[in-house]
């Protein structure tokens, strides 16, 4: 009965078999014992998720250039400093929700946002910098004014407290926000509804 109640582990060289024939790395065993002493997530960053206030990360992401051309570097806080600014991010570039709401969301709202005193709407999404460029240019995005960018380090969407792992890469959770000379002052989470990060809510706010 006792060993009913035990795992037996066999060290095979770099793997280990439980006695219910899974077959695992004593190092994997060790890291999720670990985990859970330390309460750590898994799959979502630690850092607290951005708020107004928030002044927005020093991090350098990257632009793709025409015709396939090299990516240039863009630093954020330079590029949004002294500016009023329109900044949302997409769980991946090409995607359906993405591509049929929310990118096209910013799009039909360029005017009204202008009228509103944004000057600039940035696009973000983990992808690297020709897939943003690609989906920019495709979209119809770029031609209407908006920048592309690509945070495929995810440094931005790690220090927003943003992140999101999947089996595929990390991502960014869906948001949008307006700030005004680097500091947020409205801030829009798609933690109950993928539709409060679309440009209509955003443009109701201001």
């Amino acid at each position: 009965m006792l060993a009913r109640h035990i795992t037996f582990l066999l060290t095979l060289g770099s793997i280990a078999v439980t006695a219910s024939g899974f077959v695992v790395s004593p190092l994997a065993l060790f890291a999720g014992s670990a985990r859970s002493k330390t309460c750590l997530p898994s799959t979502e960053s630690e850092t607290m998720e951005i708020e107004v206030g928030y002044k927005i990360p020093d991090v350098t992401l990257m632009e793709g250039s025409p015709d396939y051309g090299k990516p240039t570097e863009v630093n954020l806080a330079e590029l949004i400093k002294g500016k009023k600014v329109a900044i949302f991010a997409v769980p991946g570039a090409f995607t359906p929700g993405c591509s049929k709401s929310h990118l096209p969301s910013f799009i039909d709202a360029q005017d009204e946002l202008k009228a509103k005193g944004v000057e600039m709407t940035i696009c973000i999404a983990t992808n690297d910098a020709y897939v943003m460029e690609a989906w920019g240019r495709t979209s119809g995005g770029a031609d209407a004014g908006i920048r592309f960018l690509s945070d495929a380090n995810g440094e931005l969407t790690k220090a927003m407290g943003l992140s999101m792992e999947t089996p595929v890469m990390l991502r960014t959770k869906r948001f949008s926000l307006i700030a005004d000379d680097g500091v947020v002052t409205n801030y829009f989470s798609s933690a109950e509804e993928s539709s409060n990060t679309w440009a209509p809510n955003v443009l109701a706010s201001l």
